[in-house]
């Protein structure tokens, strides 16, 4: 490895000097690496520009497969559903769970909630919380009136804030509270705004404490932690759920009232053992995860959300659940997810915008009923798969063309050797062998994968 001195100012350099500092301190192989950041770089300069001007320090992009899972059938409209994803077996997960379902009455949705949540953090060192209480119950309207120039647009679309109230944390840390703050944010992502206003709540919160006479001059210090909303919204939530009778299942590998006692027990299994649930919860994140990330939202926020949600009673559990009642099976997710059709890279990414005009242009509770029933797809074929022929099988299959492309098959050989694999199981062991029969190679001495 190169010793690389520190560099100052590297931002302020142009994109090629960020480019050229980057290869010279980093790499021995000066021209490959330039020509793979060229590879990478959009051929239209205006759609490139824009891709820069999104995050700083831009050398090039770095491209994830766009695909789609046809045939979903959400509340009686068909859907083809965009995921970018690297992991080979998702989308083809998603797309035939969408199938099964389609033929048993499809998905149904329902949002059950939109309210997103942020806090002013603050100590406050007086000794009757009863009297900040009341204090801040009675400024209410201050609060409102003087965060106005922040709400009325979004007032005026059916949003804005919903609530303020204290919380007392002094149990948790002495002189710790927090002033509360709910919002509903319609079609936007929101954080901009829920931050802008907490950051007025923040002001106006310093103003009454000092002005109120009901406090003694020693109980008017109040020290503003920080303003920021909460990406934990367990109050924006929507459900998705499939059922039919279990004489229609017709698996196929069993008999479909062994499929649902299976199908059922697996998912108690992940309801309490948080080895397991971790990644049961993992797999449905694969389907919600590709569909946020297509149509520009915040994955990172979406998963820690939903993370401390699986946690709420005290122990990380399974996101979904299923049930056999008079012979009736059902299956079913109920998820935080704080989703935005407008704002952010949504009007500004053209896949992004693309993945939005394929969906209908949604909006964000429509986008949120998609997105969780995309998860809960994914999880139905993974329960699926997991209770018949086993997991790997599957996924090994959709592997297989990854493993050729390490190999540097030729798409003659890719042919051959799918057609090899038809009705045998797949691992890179196998391949690597069938491979170099195919090429009449001795077979090198690597690790199993």
């Amino acid at each position: 490895m190169k010793k690389v001195e520190a560099i100052k100012g590297f931002s302020k350099l142009s994109k090629s000097g960020k480019v050229a500092w980057v290869i010279s301190n980093h790499f021995t192989g000066d021209k490959e690496a330039f020509q793979l950041l060229e590879t990478y770089t959009h051929p239209d300069g205006e759609v490139q520009k824009l891709h820069d001007e999104f995050i700083e320090n831009t050398l090039s992009n770095f491209y994830m497969p766009f695909g789609v899972a046809p045939n979903f059938l959400i509340d009686g409209a068909q859907y083809t559903i965009p995921m970018t994803i690297e992991e080979s077996s998702v989308v083809a997960a998603a797309a035939k769970a969408a199938s099964f379902w389609m033929q048993r009455g499809g998905f149904k949705t329902e949002v059950v909630s939109t309210t997103k949540i942020g806090h002013v953090h603050f100590v406050w060192k007086g000794k009757q919380p009863e009297v900040l209480q009341q204090i801040i119950q009675d400024s209410y309207q201050q609060f409102i009136g003087e965060s106005e120039h922040i709400t009325a647009n979004m007032t005026a679309r059916g949003g804005g804030v919903k609530s303020i109230q204290l919380i007392n944390k002094c149990d948790l840390e002495p002189n710790y509270y927090q002033l509360e703050a709910k919002f509903e944010t319609c079609d936007s992502m929101g954080a901009n705004f829920i931050n802008s206003c907490l950051e007025s709540f923040a002001k106006t919160l310093k103003q009454v404490v000092s002005s109120a006479s009901e406090l003694a001059k020693e109980d008017k210090y109040l020290q503003i932690l920080m303003s920021i909303l909460s990406n934990y919204t367990p109050e924006c939530t929507v459900k998705s759920w499939v059922e039919c009778p279990i004489d229609e299942i017709n698996e196929g590998s069993m008999p479909n009232d062994e499929f649902a006692e299976k199908f059922v027990k697996a998912l108690k299994v992940a309801e309490i053992e948080p080895y397991r649930a971790v990644t049961h919860n993992k797999g449905i994140m694969n389907g919600i995860d590709s569909v946020i990330i297509a149509t520009g939202n915040d994955f990172r926020a979406i998963e820690a959300c939903v993370h401390a949600y699986a946690a709420r009673n005290g122990q990380y559990s399974s996101l979904t659940h299923a049930s056999v009642e008079d012979g009736i099976f059902k299956f079913w997710i109920e998820i935080p997810l704080s989703l935005g059709t407008v704002g952010g890279i949504t009007s500004l990414h053209p896949m992004v915008k693309f993945a939005h005009e394929m969906l209908g242009n949604p909006n964000a509770k429509d986008l949120m009923k998609i997105v969780a029933t995309a998860g809960l797809a994914q999880n139905f074929s993974a329960l699926r798969s997991l209770i018949t022929s086993g997991i790997q099988k599957g996924h090994m299959k959709m592997h297989l063309l990854n493993i050729l492309n390490q190999l540097e098959a030729t798409d003659e050989e890719k042919e051959q050797l799918v057609e090899h694999f038809k009705n045998r199981v797949v691992s890179f062991s196998a391949a690597v062998k069938a491979f170099c029969d195919l090429r009449g190679i001795e077979q090198p001495k690597q690790e199993t994968r």
